[in-house]
């Protein structure tokens, strides 16, 4: 059964939320379901590509007025 995290990167800008989710995302054991919080409005595509690379699976994108929810499995 995965928990489900949340990694806080509003206010950062392209590329430092993905730098700064590779770095948090190893605490984290396989299986393990995470929220990233962005606003940088590159970070999308910036984490469909992470998640290629590092093969991760990309769950959702879901952006609101404020932000955007990225939700990855590792």
């Amino acid at each position: 059964m995965s928990n489900n995290y949340q990694i806080d990167l509003l206010g950062l800008k392209c590329p430092l939320p993905v730098l700064r989710a590779n770095k948090k995302l190893k605490e984290f054991s396989n299986k393990t379901v995470i929220d990233i919080l962005v606003d940088d409005p590159a970070a999308p595509e910036d984490f469909k590509i992470f998640c290629k690379t590092k093969k991760y699976t990309l769950i959702s994108v879901k952006k609101n007025l404020k932000h955007t929810i990225i939700t990855i499995k590792i």
